[in-house]
This record gives structure tokens, C-alpha cells and sequence, in this order.
């Protein structure tokens, strides 16, 4: 006998949660705003907003289901199951967030502030949730490329937009680089770290890099098996050089990198706290995911 779907609705901690926990009360909130010239109100509204957003999905949720609430920063240590349908209640980046969490699960994106959020990922609304869910399972989906970072002692990491190699905080990270079936090239390198992107990430961080270097390769599309990397302010040395700083990576491509300083790290979408931990002489292998995100249309 088969489970009935668990609906596991993903959320985050609202401003306006974070500015009472921290402060106290409401009124030592709206003070610590207004003596920075902000008003409370606003925050307050979005906070409503999101609430009510939940309400109404969670009462959408068919009766037969089970169901639960997992948030953000409690993203690492939830266990999804096979049977899960996926709904993410905020923004376009907490998709990204929950997206290197599952296997194939499918995903709703709830917008809650529609016209503040981009709406790429989050493409419905609240009210759409009564007939979107009981159809998730022979919905149309889109297969979304994920990026993949692999270590020699088997760490993995995955993200939907774009991962991170290099140092933590601000100092250089040192490497050596170079791309499989290259012919064995690799060079060494001295810089701000490498950032390997996918097409969905090709509305945020990649598109700031694209754009800044004039790059001669055409952005990929949200379901297009080819990745782009760019090596972040390369420092050209007698030791280090900066002759590969940029490229395409196909599906079956890889880029590699050899750890050269003391420690270096790799994450994605902007998760850093769940962050490959990698040290002297370390490589790591990045690529095309073998996994996409399933994301309801």
C-alpha cells in the first residue's frame, strides 16, 4: 500500500521575525527602524503577506495528504522523501536553496510578494495552490541543469544557480586549474576564486560576471546542459597566470581543480555554511549535475 504525497512547504524567517526576535518587542523594532529612517510598516505588511500566503496553501493542501514545514536555515537536516511534493513558500533564492536537497521530488514556487521577486523560479500564486496540487504529479515540469562540485574523498555538493570555489572570506585563493581532455594543461593561479554557473543562474551571479568581462559566450538557458565558469580576478605572477580565466562547460565536460593554500571551500547558492571543506593538494571535479530540478510550470 502506497503513502498518500506529503506536502513538505518550504519557508523563511520573515525581516520582521529576525527584527523582534533580535530587539524584543514590536515597538523596540520600529524604534531601532525609525532612528535609521525606515518604517516598521512596510516590513510588517510583507510579513502578513507571507503568513496569509502559507495559511492559504496550507488550507489548499488536499485532506488525504500529509504534510509538514521545514525552514531555511533547517534545510541541511531534513530528509526528503521519494514521495514528497515540494512547495516553496518566498522568494525566487529559496528554491535554489532546497533544489541541492532533493532527488527529483517535483517543486511549486509560491510568489508572496509578487513584483518585489523576479517571479523566475516562484511562478504562482497563493490562490493557485488549490489546483495546482492535486494535479502535481501529472503536471508538466521543467528540467532544470544543476551544477556539481565532486572532491577526491567524495565530498559532493550540488546548486541550481552556481557554485563557489576559493577561499573563505577575503584572501587569495591558490590553485591550479584546468580542464579535462585539454591535454593535460593546467595552470597556476592566484585569485578571488572561480565561479561555475548554470543557465537558471544566468539571471544573478553569472550574469554580473558575463556582463562585467564582455564574454564571448552566449548565456544558457534554465534547462541547457552547458555551464559557464569564470575565474574571478585572476593575479598574473611569475608564478601564476591568468590565460584561463573563462569558458563553456558541456554536459559531459569537466573543470578541475587542484587546492594549493591551506583551505579552500566550495558552495553553492550562496549556502555557505554548508560548504565542501577542501585542503593541500585536494582536486575537485565540476560539471553538469546528473540531477536537475523538477519545477512545476
Amino acid at each position: 500500500m502506497s503513502l498518500a504525497p506529503r506536502v513538505v512547504l518550504v519557508h523563511r524567517t520573515t525581516e520582521y521575525e529576525e527584527l523582534v526576535a533580535h530587539h524584543g518587542t514590536h515597538g523596540q523594532a520600529a524604534f531601532f527602524l525609525s532612528s535609521r529612517g525606515r518604517d516598521i510598516a512596510e516590513v510588517a505588511e510583507r510579513h502578513r503577506r507571507t503568513r496569509r500566503a502559507l495559511a492559504e496553501v496550507t488550507a489548499a493542501i488536499p485532506l488525504t495528504w500529509r504534510q509538514t514545514m521545514v525552514e531555511r536555515v533547517d534545510l541541511y537536516r531534513f530528509l526528503f522523501a521519494p514521495e514528497d511534493v515540494v512547495v516553496v513558500v518566498g522568494q525566487d533564492g529559496l528554491v535554489a536553496n532546497v533544489a541541492k536537497y532533493l532527488a527529483g521530488q517535483p517543486v511549486v514556487g509560491i510568489d508572496t510578494d509578487p513584483g518585489r521577486n523576479p517571479g523566475v523560479l516562484v511562478r504562482h500564486r497563493p490562490a493557485d495552490a488549490a489546483a495546482l496540487l492535486p494535479a502535481v504529479r501529472t503536471s508538466a515540469v521543467d528540467e532544470l541543469t544543476m551544477v556539481e562540485a565532486v572532491a577526491d574523498d567524495t565530498q559532493r555538493i550540488v546548486a541550481l544557480n552556481e557554485i563557489y570555489l576559493g577561499a573563505a572570506g577575503h584572501q587569495t585563493a591558490r590553485y591550479r586549474l584546468g580542464l579535462e581532455g585539454d591535454g593535460g594543461v593546467v595552470e597556476a593561479q592566484a585569485s578571488s576564486g572561480v565561479l561555475v554557473g548554470t543557465g537558471t543562474g544566468a539571471t544573478g551571479w553569472i550574469r554580473s560576471v558575463w556582463q562585467e568581462r564582455g564574454a564571448a559566450q552566449s548565456l544558457p538557458r534554465p534547462t541547457d546542459d552547458r555551464l559557464l565558469w569564470f575565474v574571478r580576478e585572476a593575479w598574473p605572477s611569475p608564478a601564476t597566470g591568468t590565460s584561463l580565466v573563462a569558458g563553456e562547460l558541456a554536459a559531459s565536460a569537466r573543470l578541475t581543480l587542484t587546492v594549493e593554500s591551506e583551505r579552500l571551500i566550495a558552495f553553492g547558492d550562496g549556502m555557505e555554511g554548508d560548504a565542501l571543506q577542501l585542503t593541500w593538494g585536494q582536486s575537485v571535479r565540476v560539471g553538469v549535475a546528473g540531477t536537475s530540478l523538477r519545477l512545476v510550470g
